[in-house]
């Protein structure tokens, strides 16, 4: 398999300073992740009330029928960015010379288009937003939120290669989940049939806002800018395999709902929509940070470092892996409870939610290697994503095939799609790993056997908290969980280059474009 071109001769980099940059790059890695995992907790408080509220109120069925639209409506948006979200940080890395406002705005108008055709298309022709042929005048208009997400991914995006994380976490974890929150519980009482739909859109609007008020602050409107056709004809070309890939492994999180409304009742897909919004919380980690990873690869890759790439890789992979293994043993080993608190017709879906759980973490070191894949490797990085997606629908359709054949109920169904989705996560890590690691000539590992031995007593307490009283379990047995796994996790797993991630926050010197509080 072919690598990434060697360096020019005279531009191996000297190591000291190359040493030097590597150790600024990890500093502004680690302070993009301590940012991202507060903004995890603040978007974990905000999903509770949601999460209760849908439950409670709008039921299984209704929650049904709007997770199979959202599925539509943000692979369209996520389709219409462009693959900004991380190839916008290469456009400007290439564009030095070029106004940065400007290259951006190219980016904007480019999603604006596409995605206002699309709300269109799928406006008049909504049969794929709804499959079971049942939607009101007012649930069309979810279309609308697909321009708003769109260019909120692309502003974010600019953001964060100004190192500037915080916006993103004050839209996506405290100003978009706290709209839908609120909305939500308060358009229950006005529209029951029709409220889900309309918090949704106006909390999309509401983040896109927030991501637009510092992305002005920061980039300024355009000067002396114009559409340039041929070179955003280029742009558009060239997005294609990012743009797809991005689909792609969007869609592996989602393929699974598709295809479980196919097989099995609206009351199951609200279920197992219920248990994939928990199970998502742990993956906001490891895409939390893919926007702050883009700018240093890319920067990495300008200069020739490849080894400083696979460091940081295994790093931030290890990070993420082992961030995602206590929250999901915190979750998961007490997972009848946490059902249990959107109502007692969701503890069903405890099975999914294990296994989702699961998912996120064997998916960290794909996720974390397509970073850099994207960037020399991306045509063969689409066709490993169009593999596993391929992989997993087979996978998923053949499990729930099986529990069809055996007679089983609703519930396995819900379990098998969330195993089909572990399985194909797992092969895609593997894969993606030793692709990469062939092609930088450096290992790319980010497996350590501490998060084993990290588990194991986890595990234990988190059993013992089980026979508690269920709110008891979630109270005392949620943080033992979570303190234990913590305790061993740093004694055996983290070395001092790991625990830059948890250095103080007074420690750091400015990132820039960090302002204001989270």
């Amino acid at each position: 398999m072919a690598s990434v071109p060697p360096p020019p001769t005279g531009s191996v980099p000297d190591p000291a300073v190359s040493a030097k940059a590597d150790d600024g790059d990890m500093a502004e890695l680690a302070k993009g992740g301590r940012t991202n995992f507060l903004g995890f907790l603040l978007r974990l408080l905000a999903r509770i009330p949601f999460l209760f509220i849908a439950g409670r109120l709008y039921g299984a069925e209704k929650l049904g029928l709007f997770a199979s639209a959202l599925v539509v409506v943000e692979l369209v948006a996520l389709m219409c960015s462009m693959g900004e979200k991380r190839g916008l940080a290469q456009r400007l890395t290439e564009g030095a010379d070029q106004s940065q406002t400007n290259l951006v705005f190219d980016g904007i108008l480019l999603a604006t288009l596409f995605s206002c055709l699309a709300a269109l298309f799928l406006y008049f022709v909504p049969a794929p937003m709804f499959p079971a042929g049942r939607y009101s005048q007012i649930d069309r208009l979810i279309v609308l939120a697909i321009p708003a997400y769109a260019l909120t991914e692309i502003v974010l995006a600019a953001q964060a290669y100004k190192f500037d994380i915080a916006t993103t976490v004050r839209a996506r974890a405290v100003v978009e989940p706290w709209t839908i929150s609120i909305l939500a519980g308060a358009l229950w009482f006005v529209t029951p049939e029709d409220g889900l739909t309309l918090a949704y859109i106006a909390s999309i609007y509401a983040g896109l806002l927030t991501g637009l008020w510092t992305f002005l602050k920061t980039y300024g409107l355009p000067r002396g800018w114009r559409p340039r056709p041929r070179y955003m004809g280029r742009v558009t070309w060239r997005a294609l395999p990012l743009a797809t890939a991005d689909a792609i492994e969007w869609g592996t999180r989602r393929l699974d709902i598709f295809i479980l409304g196919l097989f099995a009742a609206p009351s199951a897909v609200g279920v197992y929509y219920i248990a994939q919004q928990v199970a998502s919380l742990p993956q906001k980690l490891k895409t939390s940070f893919e926007p702050i990873l883009g700018p240093v690869i890319t920067k990495n890759l300008k200069d020739h470092n490849y080894a400083a790439i696979a460091r940081q890789v295994c790093q931030v992979g290890f990070w993420i892996t082992a961030m995602q293994a206590g929250i999901a043993l915190a979750l998961g080993v007490p997972g009848e409870a946490v059902m249990g608190l959107v109502g007692p017709n969701f503890v069903g879906g405890t099975g999914a939610l294990a296994f989702l759980l699961a998912a996120e973490v064997v998916a960290a070191t794909a996720v974390v290697s397509e970073a850099a894949l994207i960037y020399v490797a991306r045509v063969r990085n689409l066709w490993i994503s169009i593999a596993t997606i391929a992989l997993q629908a087979a996978l998923t359709v053949a499990l729930i095939m099986l529990v069809e054949a055996n007679g089983l109920g609703e519930p396995y169904k819900a379990a098998a799609a969330a195993l089909g989705l572990m399985l194909a996560l797992g092969v895609a890590s593997l894969v993606k790993a030793v692709m990469l690691s062939r092609i930088l000539g450096h290992p790319v590992n980010n497996w350590r056997w501490a998060v084993i031995w990290a588990a194991g007593p986890a595990i234990l307490v988190g059993f013992l908290a089980t026979r508690l009283p269920e709110w008891a379990e979630l109270a005392f047995g949620v943080p033992a969980i979570l303190a234990v796994y913590g305790w061993v996790i740093w004694r055996r797993g983290f070395g001092p280059e790991d625990r830059v991630l948890f250095r103080s926050m007074g420690s750091d010197k400015p990132a820039t474009g960090v302002t204001g509080p989270v």
